[in-house]
């Protein structure tokens, strides 16, 4: 039976340790906030670790949001040996052995380059992406390979950001991605050795950034429960506004207009800002977010709410 704590609402950056899926993560959270309206902004595999915003009460009417959001990674990445899963918890597919003469840093730092900007991948069959309505890594298990679709990502930064060792004719070195929604950094790694003529994998991976938070922010879960038992709580609980960091946003000051967004009510858009919006973005009164808005389909003149939060 869960109890109900008045006014939790918001958002907590976790750090999740390797070995806990993001689902252990929302159930166990239940657990310690003795709350059942829990949900996280998108998943991290169990072998990754990393921030992971998670959305408490009405706060996870905001996770979408907070899933469209950038997110920032470090990669390990293995040239010479590739695997089913594309990282480091796949059968061997294929090897090829690898020496310091092969390529110098530079050529390494320059085919990396090369993947930066809006680029297509494959996902991996070991993956939760959907195909005629089954996950691809449920055909995986079977040994059925299906067609997947292609889709384009958008990698807004790639950098080499240590030395490359050499070891066991393999070669390995780590990257920082940042990168949009969607985008598999194992796949990543796969094509930086096709790139270089290689098979390759992604052999670690750990999540910097997501959402607008950062792992220095993010606590672990045992953390939280000291915090929790110490009734500190509001102290790590940030306002579901931090989730909608990400878009556009105006402020308005007029009490009638907020009342008519708060009742739903379509907006002339001269009287919201003195520019027009490309798509969606929040209005502020105060200090508090009211509303998503966007663009009326039928009347190009006004503006909508697509959530009110007031």
């Amino acid at each position: 039976m869960f109890l109900e704590v008045v006014n939790l609402d918001g958002i907590l950056a976790i750090h999740k340790e390797v070995g806990m899926t993001s689902h252990d993560v929302v159930f166990k959270l239940r657990k310690i906030l003795k709350t059942k309206k829990v949900g996280h902004t998108g998943t991290l595999d169990p072998e990754v670790s990393g921030v992971l915003p998670i959305c408490i009460g009405k706060a996870t009417r905001v996770s979408d949001y907070v899933m469209e959001s950038g997110k920032t990674y470090k990669a390990e990445v293995t040239i010479g040996v590739s695997t089913t899963t594309e990282d480091q918890t796949g059968d061997i597919v294929e090897e090829k052995n690898v020496n310091e003469n092969t390529w110098s840093t530079d050529d390494i730092r320059s085919t990396i380059n090369k993947l930066e900007g809006e680029i297509e991948q494959i996902p991996p069959m070991y993956s939760a992406v959907k195909v005629n309505g089954k996950k691809l890594y449920e055909y995986a298990r079977q040994n059925i390979e299906v067609e997947r679709p292609v889709r384009k990502v958008f990698i807004n930064s790639i950098e080499l950001i240590s030395e490359i060792s050499y070891d066991n004719q393999t070669c390995k070195f780590e990257i920082e991605v940042e990168c949009g929604k969607g985008t598999y950094i194992r796949t990543l790694a796969t094509q930086i050795g096709e790139l270089l003529g290689f098979p390759a994998h992604m052999s670690h991976l750990i999540r910097l950034k997501s959402g607008g938070f950062s792992l220095e922010q993010a606590i672990k879960l045992d953390e939280l429960r000291q915090i929790v038992e110490q009734d500190k709580l509001q102290d790590v609980l940030l306002p579901l506004e931090y989730g909608l960091n990400g878009l556009e946003k105006t402020t308005i000051n007029d009490e009638e207009i907020v009342k008519r967004i708060q009742n739903g009510q379509k907006i002339e858009k001269q009287l919201i800002a003195d520019h027009q919006f490309e798509g969606i973005f929040v209005v502020w009164y105060g200090n508090k977010a009211i509303a998503i808005m966007d663009t009326y389909e039928k009347n190009n003149a006004l503006y909508k709410p697509k959530k009110v939060f007031l």
